[in-house]
């Protein structure tokens, strides 16, 4: 029989030296416990994660449901103190008078379409201007994209009269168009897309596309729009609420006959003393809406920020 070389080399009466293989002390081992340890293991939250998302989710949530107390109470019960924190019996009637009072089915039909076209113009047009920036080579690419972004810093209150002696010109007062064009477009989408192009979208795919012979409209469909999809989810749901929420131009270019959403708001708070039950009332009905919006489609926007964060 053979004897190995490190049997016939050790002391007698000496203990075996331990394989680098066992769990005593090889490295093999220690590597194992590293990784275990390390960047492999799940994280917990603790109780203390909890209670600051208990309250922060409270805080959130609290005026949507002071909103709707108020909605179902009068004006002697909110005059109450302590003010109530439960729901009263008017909620039926003060919905059906804040729907009569302010011509809030028309408001609503108005705004659904408003905050649409403006959506849909606003991705559509923001994501050919974002992959013109990002991708495509011309003259004086980077002044263009700096008047863009500068744009930005203009006060929107130093356009109103221009803005409306020219649709007083084409007689668009009171008009729903009024309210759209000057919004189809907005600086911030242009450069929100082109920031977002810029990394999502190799240079490389788009020379491809070329090659393959496709002109820019096959390009833009088949290579560009697949790519931006996620970001083009946030930005429409973030264009479609601040479109929905928008009351400054509205005021000024709409009246009580024809109004959106935050114009018929203003008309439940007229009188020597408004009924604050049916002003939230009004409002409820204009919050709604939004949140049937983000309770169908919030998962995709969720899932399009996830997916502009982990890649790379």
């Amino acid at each position: 029989m053979s004897i190995s070389s490190e049997t016939a080399t050790r002391p007698p009466g000496s203990a075996p030296a331990a394989r680098p293989d066992t769990p005593d002390g090889g490295a093999p081992s220690r590597r194992r416990r590293i990784r275990a340890g390390g960047a492999g293991r799940q994280m917990h939250a603790g109780w203390l994660t909890y209670v600051i998302l208990i309250i922060f989710t409270i805080g959130s949530l609290f005026p949507l449901v002071w909103t709707m107390f108020a909605a179902s109470s009068t004006n002697t019960r909110l005059a109450q103190t302590p003010p109530p924190f439960w729901f009263g019996d008017d909620l039926w009637n003060n919905l059906d008078q804040a729907w009569n009072t302010a011509n809030m089915g028309t408001a609503l039909i108005n705004t659904v379409f408003v905050a649409g076209t403006i959506t849909l113009s606003t991705v559509l047009f923001a994501t050919l201007a974002g992959f013109a920036f990002a991708k495509l080579q011309f003259r004086a690419k980077n002044v263009l994209l700096m008047l863009v972004i500068g744009t930005m810093m203009v006060p929107p209150q130093l356009s109103v009269v221009p803005l409306y002696m020219a649709i007083a010109e084409l007689q668009w007062t009171d008009r729903l168009q009024a309210v759209i064009l000057p919004m189809m477009v907005s600086a911030f989408g242009v450069f929100f897309m082109r920031q977002y192009l810029v990394q999502a979208l190799p240079t490389e795919l788009v020379e491809a596309a070329r090659v393959d012979g496709a002109n820019s409209l096959r390009v833009v469909w088949h290579v560009v729009f697949p790519v931006a999809r996620p970001a083009m989810a946030v930005l429409g749901m973030l264009t479609f609420v601040m479109a929905w929420n928008e009351f400054f131009w509205p005021i000024i270019a709409l009246t009580q006959q024809n109004p959106t959403v935050q114009v018929a708001l203003t008309g439940l708070g007229r009188g020597y003393v408004p009924d604050q039950g049916v002003i939230m009332a009004g409002a409820l009905l204009g919050t709604l809406p939004l949140l049937i919006v983000f309770a169908i489609f919030g998962k995709q926007i969720v899932g399009g920020i996830m997916h502009g964060a982990i890649k790379g």
